[in-house]
C-alpha cells in the first residue's frame, strides 16, 4: 500500500512506461538446486525477466544483473551459470549494461541469489491482462507444471524415467512470431506469477 500508484496497480508482468514506449520489470531468483534438468538459476533469471517484458509486447533490450554469492561458492559453477545467462541474452537480443556482486558469509544465503531488471522497447502496444473477457480463447504454450515438478524432483533426489525437464525458455521469439503474423493479441501472461490462475 505504501508504493501505490496507477502503473503498479495494473499488476502486469512488466510496467509500461514512457507513454507506452518502454516496458520495465525486475525480479529476484532463488532456486534449490541451482542446476536442474534443462536449466539452472542463470537461465531462469534471464528467461524470467525477458519473458516478463515479452508479455507486454516488448523486445528485451537492456538488463542489470546483481548477484549475492555465499562465501566459498564454486567459481566453476558461477562460470556455468553466467554462460547460461549469456546464451539466453543472445536468444533475446539483450545485453547486461550494469550489475553488482556481493559476497556474504557462509550461511547468509543459500549459495547464490540473482536479481535482474529489464527494459524493453514495446513493439506491439495495448497488450494487457485487463483486456481479457469471458468467452475469449486462452492458449497455453506448454503442458503445465513441468518446471515445478522438475525442481521438486531434483530437490528431493527423485529419479524419474520420463526424462522430465524444465520448460524454462525464452519466449520473445514466439511472441515476435505472433506479432509479425498480425495476430490480434489481447493479453499475454508468464505463468510464473501465480501459475495458470494468474
Amino acid at each position: 500500500k505504501h508504493f501505490k500508484n496507477d502503473i503498479l496497480e495494473k499488476s502486469e508482468d512488466a510496467a509500461v512506461i514512457e507513454d507506452g514506449k518502454l516496458a520495465f520489470t525486475t525480479d529476484s531468483f532463488t532456486v534449490s538446486p541451482l542446476f536442474f534438468p534443462g536449466g539452472d538459476i542463470g537461465k531462469l533469471a534471464v528467461c524470467g525477466t525477458c519473458n516478463d517484458l515479452a508479455m507486454m509486447g516488448a523486445k528485451p533490450k537492456y538488463m542489470t544483473c546483481s548477484v549475492i554469492i555465499e562465501e566459498g561458492f564454486s567459481t566453476r559453477e558461477l562460470e556455468k551459470i553466467v554462460k547460461s545467462m549469456k546464451t539466453e541474452l543472445e536468444i533475446n537480443g539483450a545485453i547486461v549494461v550494469s550489475g553488482d556482486t556481493k559476497v556474504v558469509p557462509k550461511g547468509a544465503v543459500d549459495q547464490l541469489f540473482i536479481n535482474t531488471t529489464g527494459i524493453g522497447t514495446i513493439e506491439h502496444g495495448g497488450i494487457t491482462a485487463s483486456g481479457l473477457k469471458e468467452g475469449m480463447s486462452i492458449l497455453v504454450s506448454r503442458d503445465v507444471g513441468c518446471h515445478g515438478a522438475t525442481i521438486f524432483a531434483a530437490r528431493e533426489g527423485i529419479e524419474l524415467e520420463s526424462g522430465l525437464q524444465t520448460d524454462c525458455a525464452s519466449l520473445y521469439p514466439q511472441v515476435k512470431a505472433l506479432m509479425d503474423a498480425d495476430i490480434n493479441i489481447v493479453a499475454l501472461r508468464d505463468a510464473t506469477r501465480g501459475g495458470v490462475s494468474a
